[in-house]
């Protein structure tokens, strides 16, 4: 399992940083150069939201392609957005139909870095055991 990333300011790379993930899981970075680009195996996506909680046009066409292959999703945003906070997680959940981890503020705190490695390893172990017991 992959986790993949859009950090259109960088928050979400300085965020995935500080959580050490990168020792567990591959990281995949979504940039202009690669977004129409097929990833081969599942993954978790990690997103920046713009504008009034839209979903950046890069990641759209990235799931364009990879939707098949996505397993769950976390979002950043800003606070000061009200209802909007973060919200491309909660359009990319209702869209592909799968769970929306979490949402965290810009960068993240120490203790949101935490709760995602946390869900993260907690949703990978049971993806993996429904493998092996639909076998």
């Amino acid at each position: 399992m992959k986790i993949a990333f859009y950090s259109m300011t960088g928050n979400i790379r300085r965020f995935l940083s500080g959580t050490g993930i990168k020792e567990q899981f591959e990281l995949y970075e979504i940039t202009e150069g690669n977004k129409s680009a097929d990833i081969s195996e599942p993954f978790i996506l990690v997103t920046s939201t713009y504008g009034f909680g839209q979903v950046p046009d890069t990641v759209k066409i990235f799931l364009e392609n990879n939707h098949d292959k996505l397993l769950a999703v976390a979002s950043s945003g800003n606070r000061n957005w009200g209802q909007n906070f973060a919200r491309s997680g909660e359009y990319i959940r209702d869209e592909y139909n799968v769970p929306l981890l979490m949402k965290f503020e810009l960068h993240g705190s120490q203790s949101e870095r935490q709760e995602f490695m946390e869900k993260v390893g907690n949703f990978y172990e049971s993806t993996r055991r429904e493998k092996v017991q639909s076998h």
